[in-house]
């Protein structure tokens, strides 16, 4: 697949998409490049603004399989990876794949779960396989994480930890929809004979890979690649961080902004995909200090200061 093919490939996607989902075009960009980039997508927002809806669409869209885990306080890793179950006809044990046997794995309220559940997706997003009982049992390709948590829901939530967080590719949210947008939710819900939105399979499921493997060939200039670590280093040296941007982060803006560069139909990267990406790949990695995060400070204020800090790299095209 080349460059051109995968980007009309691309508009189609978010096109399909944006039909059924109430949502602004950044926000259905951001989920795609997570996609692109081989990578998980984190979707913070209020309750009741569809998240759910989102990776579900972006399922059907691919023409992947789609499971939803619903995250509880008493959800334990055996009920995600799966367990050794003993089979009385056979006399061994045999093993049953949990749900995260799917291309496309809904983690819905992920911060709901108690952090041994969670790191049992340590694994399996980092590293594309599952360990039970000391045997390895690799995950479907592709595959990646659509993992959704309420931030104003404080009570029964376990944060995240570094690490998990640091697995996910980008970070965004959906926030409220306009004016417009929410009608045309009146007006479906108003409707009962109406058929609800639904989407179809744009691209057959096995052309996933090609399209990220188009990503992977997008040119990038050196000094772009010098910005993209100017940026991460510059994070660390921000003295309301505790905790700056780490290595994976670095490579992990590098491969969203050749994602971003495929969905904006080119085979190279300009500083301007760099800017469009920082935002959802550096945040949600930052540690604030104690000093920062009681004085209001938010990470995205951290990101913004240091892109207009670092000097913007003139690269001819």
């Amino acid at each position: 697949m080349d460059h051109e093919t995968a980007a009309v490939r691309c508009a189609e996607i978010l096109d399909a998409v944006g039909s059924a989902v109430i949502a602004d075009d950044a926000f259905l960009e951001a989920v795609l490049t997570g996609v692109l980039a081989r990578g998980h997508v984190l979707l913070e927002d209020v309750p009741g603004t569809g998240k759910t809806l989102t990776a579900r669409s972006f399922a059907n869209a691919l023409d992947l399989s789609f499971r939803r885990i619903q995250f509880t306080p008493d959800l334990l890793p055996a009920d995600i990876t799966g367990s050794n179950v003993y089979n009385e006809g056979a006399g061994t044990f045999e093993f049953q794949p949990g749900p995260i046997f799917s291309h496309v794995v809904l983690a819905d309220e992920i911060n709901r779960a108690p952090p041994k559940t969670q790191a049992a997706l340590l694994e399996a997003m980092g590293e594309g396989q599952v360990t039970v009982d000391g045997q390895t049992h690799a995950l479907p390709e592709p595959f990646f994480v659509i993992a959704t948590q309420n931030p104003v829901e404080q009570e029964g939530t376990f944060g995240l930890p570094e690490a998990q967080r640091d697995r996910f590719v980008v970070k965004t949210a959906m926030g409220y929809p306009e004016f417009e947008g929410e009608r045309e939710l009146i007006d479906r819900r108003a409707d009962r004979t109406a058929q609800a939105p639904s989407v179809t399979a744009i691209v057959d499921g096995e052309q996933i890979p090609d399209l990220q493997r188009v990503a992977e060939s997008v040119t990038v200039d050196g000094k772009i690649r010098d910005y993209v670590v100017e940026l991460g280093r510059a994070t660390r040296e921000d003295d309301r961080v505790d905790v700056g941007v780490s290595p994976r982060g670095i490579q992990r803006l590098f491969e969203a902004s050749r994602a971003r560069a495929v969905i904006e139909s080119r085979d190279y990267v300009v500083p301007d995909d760099v800017k469009a990406v920082v935002a959802d790949v550096f945040a949600h990695r930052l540690v604030l200090t104690a000093d920062a995060s009681v004085r209001g400070v938010e990470r995205h204020d951290v990101v913004d200061d240091v892109v207009s800090e670092v000097e913007v790299p003139a690269v001819a095209q």
